[in-house]
């Protein structure tokens, strides 16, 4: 403003002097004036912009002498601010050039802060089984990426390292009998600059139950990566994706999260029956291919990929559509399956395999029914319906004679173990192009001898003397 002015004030004046004095009289004014606009405004070519900073700190409440809470069971419980550190404040600069291009544009230097927070949030008395989800302001919070340590309030407990740290050995509070969670350089960004209000789920068996479980059946069976410890994620689109086989924020799987939250509430248990199925195609045993499937043909997936047995997403059969959407989930593929094995070993767990028929019969099948003569079996039976046809009951039936023998002798097929090789975890079959019972249960018997063994093989089925 000062430039302006004084350009045409000297101008004013010059111009006594004639034309040439107006010129030299305004070019004067504006220097002088440029002068004055820098001192009281700053210069125009170099700005600085600084984001919000903060002056202390808003934290959660904590209240001397509160009460500790006593949990029994399963509860969200809400945190006590126990300990913390003054926040961290990281100063980030960076200059740009205004509106880009060559040297055109002021300068402008940018300085933002970011803050982090060392907090330990206290939770109940001890010892519990478990802290499982956390969620920070009433969302859940996505833990994986994050420095988090849970204590479960033994007797016997040690200071935290962080704590002992900050403190020094001699003065670091170990809390015992106390479970509480230690948050280290939590980023306070995403949480409005503030450590966030904490509450989280506790887990404590207390009934003789938990105590006397020994074994569990590990279902649903059907699904292609839901048994993996890898994480697996589904394409959406160009830039897009959905989780296959993570559904929390407290683990890395569903897997790894089900069974940390299954050995804390059963600490005495030994073994997990780990169900694999494939699946049938028809109630008459002579007719019925057992085979593995995927739940959608077009998927394309990251972190793992579908194949059992040498098939691979492509070339599997595919389940029905039940309101559409798939009936069942997929077969478990062969290398989650290897993974899941080892896992359990890891945790010292003995696995007794499961493989498991379901009977993907979709509603108008069209498929005659080996029970009572109709058009169409019923929907999804039960795989104990499998019988010969015309079965029994009927005046025609074939139970009882050389037919039914022969029927049930196709159900079982003719597969071998020297029709398999195996691979590092890889199993191959190269025998009949046949899917039966027997294909599906000596291709497990080898797979589960890749992942290292195990304790127990479930089933009835006779495949023979050698196996």
């Amino acid at each position: 403003m000062a430039a302006l002015l004084l350009s045409f004030a000297g101008n004013a004046l010059g111009s006594a002097f004639g034309p040439a004095g107006a010129m030299v009289g305004r070019a004067v004014g504006a220097v002088a004036g440029g002068f004055i606009d820098r001192a009281l405004f700053g210069d125009d070519t170099r700005r600085r912009i600084e984001g919000p900073r903060l002056n202390d700190l808003d934290v959660m409440g904590s209240t001397e002498g509160a009460p500790i809470p006593r949990l029994y069971g399963r509860a969200r419980l809400s945190g006590e601010l126990i300990w913390a550190t003054r926040l961290e404040e990281v100063i980030s600069t960076r200059s740009e050039t205004a509106g880009g291009g060559k040297g055109g544009g002021p300068r402008i230097t940018m300085t933002s802060y970011s803050y982090f927070a060392n907090f330990a949030v206290g939770l109940c008395d001890g010892p519990v089984a478990k802290i499982g989800r956390i969620w920070a302001d009433g969302k859940p919070l996505d833990v994986e990426a994050l420095n988090i340590r849970s204590h479960l309030g033994a007797a016997d407990q040690l200071p935290d390292p962080l704590i002992e740290a900050k403190e020094g050995a001699d003065s670091a509070p170990a809390y015992r009998d106390l479970a509480y969670l230690v948050f280290e350089r939590l980023a306070l960004e995403p949480f409005g600059h503030r450590i966030p209000q904490i509450s989280v789920e506790v887990l404590r068996p207390v009934g003789r139950l938990e105590q006397m479980i020994r074994a569990v059946a590990l279902t649903p069976g059907a699904t292609e990566f839901g048994y993996d410890t890898l994480p697996v994620v589904r394409a959406l689109g160009q830039g897009a994706y959905a989780p296959e086989n993570r559904h929390v924020a407290n683990a890395e799987t569903d897997w790894a999260a089900s069974l940390d939250e299954l050995q804390a509430v059963c600490p005495n248990l030994k073994r997990v029956a780990l169900v694999v199925a494939w699946f049938g195609s028809d109630l008459r045993a002579g007719e019925c291919l057992v085979r593995p499937a995927v739940n959608n043909a077009a998927k394309v997936t990251q972190g793992a990929t579908w194949a059992v047995t040498g098939l691979t997403r492509a070339t599997a059969p595919v389940v029905s559509l039940h309101e559409e959407r798939p009936a069942f989930g997929g077969t478990p593929s062969d290398a989650s399956v290897v993974r899941a094995i080892k896992d359990l070993h890891a945790r010292g767990i003995k696995v007794t395999f499961y493989p498991f028929l379901m009977m993907d019969v979709p509603a108008g099948n069209a498929l005659p029914d080996p029970w009572t003569g109709g058009d169409s079996q019923p929907a999804y039976p039960w795989r104990g319906r499998i019988t010969c046809d015309p079965g029994p009951g009927r005046e025609d039936t074939a139970d009882g004679t050389g037919a039914a023998a022969t029927q049930v002798a196709k159900l079982f097929g003719k597969a071998t173990p020297e029709n398999f090789a195996v691979a590092g975890t890889i199993v191959s079959y190269s025998g009949p192009p046949e899917w039966t019972l027997r294909r599906m249960i000596l291709h497990y018997a080898h797979l589960c001898a890749a992942a290292g063994g195990v304790e127990t093989f479930l089933t009835s089925t006779p495949v023979g003397e050698k196996e």
